[in-house]
C-alpha cells in the first residue's frame, strides 16, 4: 500500500474550517474587484514554492459568484516525502471556505497532485462541491469543459516514476526561483519567474505545451462543447484551436494567474504580479501628488 498523504485536518473538517481564525485576518479595508467567475489552479499548498503571500493578496482583493479550483490545491506528492504546512497555507484554506459560507458557488475538480480528493468527487464539504470534470456556462451561452488535464499527459498516466522525477526537478527549480525572487525584493525588483523563463527558451517545452493544448482542445470538440479550461501544465494561455476555445488558468507557483469570467461573458487572464506593480505605482503615484 502506498503512503496515506498526512494533511493538517480531514476532509469532513472542510466543512467547519471557516469558524477557525486566519493567521493573516482578512483585509477588510479594500474595495474588492467582483467577477462573475473566477479560475485557478496548481497552487501546491504543502510545499516551500506555494507562492502564498500573493495568492491571499488575489483573494482579499477579488470575489465572484463561483469560484473553480481546477486541480492541484494541494500537494500531495511532496506532503507524502516531507511535511510542511505553514500557517499562510491554512489562511488561504480558510479564505476558500469562508468564501463558500457567504454563499459563493464553489467547484474544487482534483488534480494528480491532490488526487486523494477524487475517492470524494459528488459530495460536498462546506459548500465545496468536489466533481471530477464540470461544465460551466459562460454569461454570453458558451459552454465550456472545466477539467484538470493531467488525464491528457502520457509522462503522468503511462510514466508515473517519471512524473515524480521530474516532479523533483521541478521543486528544485522553484528553490531557486525563491531565492532568485528574494534577491529582486531587495534589490526593490519586481517579481520574476525563472521557470517561466526557462519553459519559454527550451524547445522541447514549448512543443510539449503546444501538444498538450492541442489534445485537450481536440477532446473538448469530440465533446461538443464551445471551449475548454484546464490547469496542469503550470502555463497560462487562451488559443483558438480548430474551432474550440483553450484557456488554462496557469499556476500559483510561478506565474501567479487567474482566469477570469466578467459579466458579459467577455474572459480574461489575470497576471497577479503585475496586478501588485501597478497597484504600488498607482499608490506611490497618489502619494507623491498628496505630497506635493
Amino acid at each position: 500500500m502506498g503512503t496515506v498523504t498526512k494533511l493538517p485536518f480531514d476532509a469532513a473538517d472542510l466543512a467547519d474550517f471557516h469558524a477557525s481564525q486566519p493567521h493573516r485576518p482578512e483585509r477588510g479595508d479594500i474595495v474588492r474587484r467582483r467577477y462573475r467567475t473566477v479560475w485557478i489552479s496548481d497552487v501546491h499548498l504543502g510545499t516551500r514554492g506555494c507562492n502564498a503571500d500573493m495568492l491571499i493578496d488575489f483573494l482579499d482583493h477579488v470575489d465572484s459568484e463561483t469560484m473553480y479550483l481546477v486541480g492541484d490545491i494541494f500537494d500531495g506528492w511532496q506532503l507524502k516525502k516531507k511535511f510542511y504546512w505553514p500557517a499562510s497555507h491554512n489562511d488561504i484554506v480558510w479564505r476558500i471556505m469562508k468564501r463558500a459560507k457567504r454563499g459563493t458557488r464553489i467547484v474544487y475538480i482534483p488534480g494528480n497532485h491532490d488526487e486523494m480528493f477524487r475517492q470524494f468527487t459528488g459530495l460536498d464539504f462546506g459548500g465545496v462541491k468536489i466533481k471530477r470534470q464540470a461544465i460551466h456556462t459562460t454569461a454570453d451561452g458558451r459552454r465550456l469543459l472545466v477539467l484538470h488535464g493531467d488525464e491528457f499527459d502520457a509522462i503522468t498516466l503511462s510514466h508515473r516514476w517519471l512524473a515524480h522525477a521530474g516532479d523533483a526537478a521541478y521543486h528544485l527549480m522553484m528553490t531557486l526561483n525563491r531565492w532568485v525572487n528574494v534577491y529582486r525584493r531587495v534589490m526593490r525588483l519586481p517579481y520574476w519567474s525563472l521557470s517561466k523563463y526557462a519553459k519559454h527558451k527550451v524547445k522541447n517545452a514549448v512543443e510539449f505545451i503546444s501538444k498538450f493544448e492541442e489534445i485537450v482542445a481536440h477532446e473538448a470538440k469530440a465533446r461538443g462543447v464551445d471551449g475548454v479550461i484546464a490547469g496542469h501544465i503550470h502555463t497560462a494561455d487562451y488559443r483558438r484551436i480548430d474551432g474550440i476555445d483553450y484557456y488554462n488558468d496557469g499556476d500559483w507557483v510561478e506565474g501567479c494567474t487567474a482566469l477570469v469570467e466578467h459579466d458579459d461573458g467577455r474572459m480574461e487572464i489575470l497576471h497577479w504580479a503585475d496586478e501588485i506593480r501597478a497597484r504600488e505605482a498607482a499608490e506611490a503615484a497618489a502619494t507623491t501628488r498628496a505630497a506635493a
